[in-house]
């Protein structure tokens, strides 16, 4: 899928973010594109206005859908929105996600409902929408691509809570897992962001733990830097029109910080 133009890409959790940066990205590349909130409606509107300025050249169309990726009702609906409008679904992007901020030491700071709540959209939800694309992919010509967004707490155990580490495990797992049932003509891939430069983490740790944080990500790591919410989309974009031959991957996005942390995270 080396060119975009005219294609058709669900983004789910595209109203902020990762998301919103990822739509206006396709846009802009004569993609049209599904933004999909679940309580921000007000900035759903401004990702589409944004989106249809960026490619009003390229004839891009915007569709906005308001859901829940926990809701297996609401990812079918969704799909049969861009199938509706568009006769064809290209492009998924797995953004949604959820957590809650809690200390790994403080293990009674998760239960049950916790854990169920962060698995129902960061790893059901993944499941329920590539489920939903997959039958009007198969049943295309040129089939279709996929990607998750992860996260480095996959492959680390660090992040904002064990739960949210374990749910992006369970999605990385579940990517190499589907990437032999959709093949050959579904490609699904992962992305793993590091420290997200941002208003989410802003907002989850607080200014001075996110500043401090953020000064010490970009200490050690190797390039000097952290994810922004475009730089990830970039590698989004790379799983999309880069080598048509890759599959079942993970793409750690995290300026090398990996590379210098222990497992449990005290480097």
């Amino acid at each position: 899928m080396k060119d975009l133009s005219n294609r058709v890409a669900i983004i789910t959790g595209s109203s902020s973010g990762v998301g919103a940066a990822t739509a206006r990205l396709f846009a802009s590349l004569g993609c049209n594109v599904v933004i999909n909130y679940n309580a921000n409606s007000e900035g759903a509107s401004k990702v589409a206005a944004s989106c249809e300025e960026l490619g009003a050249g390229k004839g891009v169309e915007t569709l906005i859908f308001g859901g829940s990726v926990a809701e297996d009702s609401a990812c079918q609906a969704m799909v049969q929105a861009a199938i509706d409008k568009w006769g064809r679904v290209d492009i998924l992007v797995n953004n949604a996600g959820t957590t809650k901020f809690v200390d790994h030491e403080n293990l009674d700071g998760l239960d049950a409902e916790d854990f169920q709540r962060i698995y129902g959209v960061n790893v059901v939800g993944c499941y329920q929408m590539t489920r939903a694309v997959n039958p009007h992919m198969q049943a295309q010509e040129d089939g279709g691509a996929i990607v998750n967004v992860a996260s480095t707490a996959a492959v680390t155990g660090i992040g904002s809570s064990i739960a949210y580490a374990a749910s992006k495990g369970a999605m990385v797992t579940m990517t190499l897992s589907l990437a032999r049932v959709l093949a050959p003509k579904v490609r699904i891939n992962a992305v793993c962001p590091g420290f997200i430069e941002g208003d989410w983490l802003r907002q989850g740790l607080g200014d001075e733990k996110y500043e401090a944080l953020l000064e010490s990500q970009r200490k050690h790591s190797p390039l000097g830097l952290t994810a922004t919410p475009d730089t990830v989309a970039d590698g989004i974009l790379q799983f999309i029109s880069g080598p048509q031959i890759v599959t079942g991957e993970t793409l750690i996005l995290d300026g090398g910080r990996h590379l210098t942390q222990t497992p449990l995270g005290r480097r």
